[in-house]
């Protein structure tokens, strides 16, 4: 993961939103689950930077899509209790995998401020960036 290609997908998922009718911020993790780049559209909401950055932290640190986690988190779902400070459990937030037989996971993209349908599209666009390489 590095800022170049990092501002790439902001600018895909940033594209995306547009399409979708959003307004969106951005972040993208590396690794360890460390800021590498952000974008916020104008007049996003408040809440988004908090929330993307939040998503894209817990992508990396669960190795899942936020979106596949947020049942387990649910009353009665197998990790029920998780959702904290720093775990934001609803869609938007996508792993990046390193390509090969490892599938390691190389950082995350977040995407917060549309609703959870457009929050992941927007997500989907900038991974599909990294999956093309």
């Amino acid at each position: 993961m590095n800022l170049e290609f990092a501002l790439r997908m902001c600018e895909a998922a940033v594209k995306q939103a547009a399409r979708e009718g959003a307004l969106v911020s951005v972040a993208v993790v590396d690794a360890g689950g460390h800021l590498v780049a952000f974008q916020r559209m104008d007049d996003a909401e408040i809440s988004g930077p908090s929330l993307a950055s939040g998503k894209a932290y817990t992508s990396v640190a669960r190795r899942m899509s936020t979106a596949d986690l947020a049942p387990l988190v649910a009353p009665g779902g197998d990790l029920y209790g998780l959702a904290g400070d720093r775990y934001v459990c609803f869609g938007g937030g996508i792993p990046l995998l390193e390509p090969g037989e490892s599938r390691r996971v190389a950082g995350a993209v977040g995407v917060s401020g549309g609703t959870v349908a457009q929050d992941v599209a927007c997500a989907e666009a900038a991974a599909a960036l990294w999956e093309r390489g």
